[in-house]
């Protein structure tokens, strides 16, 4: 078997993998949101976990919960999205990949604006938010959403490129790192309830794997653009 077939068949049990993922993650975040609406299932929950939440709050947890919930505001992001790109377009002098990025925050930026207004789920009560109070509506959590789709898109893009498996190790695991942080910083603040920040990272998940392999389809048509090579530098 030659290596363009070692190839194919690898991109095609990748396609098919995710795939699976968009089906599944689908069908999950159908379930959430039927849970969501009726108050049962992972909803009824809930409840119970926003209060445990909230009677582990101390000083230290606060101010990183803080600086975490901060990181996954919208301004933030959108500045963050526009330097990442310049940077990135400055590191493979290519348009690809950070049009990739653009694409991929965008559509996120859509995804929770559109969910929201289809669930209508209201957030937890006023008195239980460290913060600004804000009246828009629960279900997915953009911070989670939207912080989940960056870091691990901007990991995804920088992996190829990175030889040594050390510098590849940490930058996945500050992505996810992040991405869990953010989503749990919401449930401690009062902002949200669990279910809304597992639905934020299912939808990002589906998000992530349409995006990432519509990326990788057209970079294997096309070929990888000029200046597109690996660097052992991390």
């Amino acid at each position: 078997m030659t290596s363009a077939d070692n190839a194919t068949r690898h991109r095609y049990g990748v396609l098919g993998a995710s795939a699976a993922v968009v089906v599944a993650g689908t069908l999950g975040l159908v379930s959430l949101a039927d849970a969501a609406t009726e108050s049962d299932g992972l909803a009824a929950f809930d409840p119970g976990l926003t209060a445990e939440a909230v009677s582990h709050r101390t000083p230290v947890l606060t101010a990183v919960a803080r600086a975490l919930t901060f990181i996954g505001n919208t301004p933030v992001l959108v500045t963050l999205t526009i330097v990442t790109a310049l940077i990135l377009w400055r590191w493979t002098r290519s348009w690809r990949i950070p049009a990739v990025l653009l694409v991929a925050m965008i559509g996120s930026s859509v995804l929770t604006t559109g969910l929201k207004t289809l669930i209508g789920r209201s957030r937890p009560d006023v008195s239980l938010v460290l913060g600004p109070v804000t009246h828009s509506f629960a279900f997915p959590s953009g911070h989670t959403l939207n912080s989940t789709v960056f870091f691990i898109t901007v990991a995804a893009l920088v992996w190829e490129r990175i030889r040594r498996p050390r510098n590849r190790a940490a930058i996945l695991a500050v992505a996810v790192l992040m991405s869990i942080g953010i989503g749990l910083s919401r449930v401690y603040l009062g902002y949200h309830w669990a279910t809304d920040v597992l639905a934020g990272w299912t939808v990002a998940v589906v998000w992530l794997a349409i995006v990432l392999n519509v990326a990788a389809f057209v970079r294997a048509r096309s070929g990888p653009p000029a200046g597109d090579v690996a660097t052992g530098n991390g």
